[in-house]
């Protein structure tokens, strides 16, 4: 079955017998037990959909939990009140004092403040590594290690890593990996399949961007197929009180049918405006997955087979302009507006310093220059392309 038909006629329906102070939508702190003997006899189940209290879950929770478990091609799931939340919790979970956890160098900039901070605070440490490069994820990892973390593609300069090589030095040495599987959501590839037999043990998703669509929801996910990880995720999200909100959750059911949809409406806008800004003299590199040229084209190629590529890209501007004219070239856009996120409907444009983001170095595969980072909305695309043709004119002219 496609999962776009997947999505909307999922066979998990909440089961019967369930009593709540709000019906229809279940919204629920208190749950109302039948007698004595059901209140003794029910108790939180790791594995299980047991009702207890609110924030164990109601039926409207374990059905997006079922949903997406699906999608990306899991067994379990736990929902968060954001991304960096479902990054948190799975640190939290599996890493002890003394363990050290391996981030790629272009990993998502919250995650590796998370690690300098709270992580290291609790005796756990970090060190970085060249996603791009196998060997030297192979020369990083120590007798301390316990996690890798994985990004398909990088943060902001969007390469895209050797996803198989990277999973095979980690599960030969026991090592636990965990995919930030938002760019693919589910749809470009499934982060436990990357290769029969081989996948990430844990994948992380930030609901806030594709599977929301509206720009109006925070939520994140973490999912895996391991009764024994899930425990311990389960447990770890038990004890730190998380919980999501019935109303996002609603959100977020009610936009899952579209989101194929949308990634796929997504993606072939980002296409167009990408050929076309990488045929203009301001533009020097374009850092798309799907183009040739681009850091990791070949590996996005063998895993997602030139089909998927979300509505995500950057490019370098010519060193040749200043930063404040990047800035007034942004400040000037109409229709794209300045903002963080993406996988919404209104298309959204940062400009980065990339030397600050990766530590005070260029990666060698970078051109020199000012890098722009854009998620293309749902608007026409020759609106956007104009769009930029007047803020380019105004800037750069």
């Amino acid at each position: 079955m496609d999962k776009t038909t997947q999505l909307i006629h999922h066979p998990y329906q909440p089961p019967e017998g369930y009593s709540a102070p709000q019906p229809g939508v279940f919204k629920a702190s208190t749950i109302f037990f039948p007698n004595t003997k059901v209140m003794r006899a029910r108790y939180f189940d790791e594995l299980g959909h047991q009702y207890t209290y609110g924030t164990k879950g109601t039926p409207t929770t374990f059905l997006l939990e079922e949903r997406l478990s699906s999608l990306e091609g899991g067994k379990y799931c736990s929902l968060v009140p954001s991304g960096l939340a479902a990054i948190t919790l799975v640190n939290f979970a599996v890493l002890r004092a003394g363990d050290e956890v391996l981030l790629p160098s272009n990993v998502y900039g919250p995650s590796k403040v998370l690690a300098g901070g709270e992580l290291s605070h609790f005796g756990i440490s970090f060190a970085s590594y060249d996603a791009m490069n196998p060997q030297d994820l192979a020369d990083k990892i120590s007798p301390k290690t316990k996690l890798v973390w994985l990004e398909a593609p990088g943060s902001i300069t969007m390469e895209f890593p050797d996803l198989p090589a990277l999973l095979k030095i980690c599960k030969s040495k026991g090592i636990l990996t965990a995919l930030d599987n938002t760019w693919g959501a589910g749809l470009a590839f499934n982060p436990f399949e990357i290769e029969p037999n081989l996948g990430a043990d844990i994948s992380v998703h930030a609901l806030t961007k594709y599977p929301s669509g509206g720009g109006d929801v925070l939520m994140g996910s973490v999912i895996t197929r391991d009764d024994a990880l899930f425990k311990l995720i389960k447990l770890c999200h038990m004890r730190m009180g998380y919980h999501v909100g019935v109303d996002d959750i609603q959100s977020v059911l009610r936009s899952l049918p579209s989101m194929a949809l949308r990634y796929k409406a997504h993606d072939d806008a980002a296409r167009q405006l990408a050929t076309w800004l990488s045929t203009r003299a301001e533009v020097l590199q374009v850092l798309h997955p799907a183009f040739e040229g681009s850091p990791g084209h070949d590996n996005w190629k063998a895993l997602c087979k030139t089909d998927k590529a979300a509505g995500l890209f950057s490019i370098m501007f010519a060193a040749k302009y200043s930063s404040a004219q990047v800035d007034k070239f942004c400040d000037t856009l109409k229709y794209f507006k300045l903002g963080y996120s993406w996988g919404g409907p209104v298309s959204l444009v940062v400009p980065y310093d990339v030397k600050a983001i990766r530590g005070g170095s260029v990666p060698n595969t970078l051109k020199n220059g000012h890098l722009v980072r854009f998620s293309i909305g749902l608007e026409a695309v020759e609106d956007l392309q104009v769009d930029l043709v007047q803020a380019m004119t105004a800037a750069f002219q």
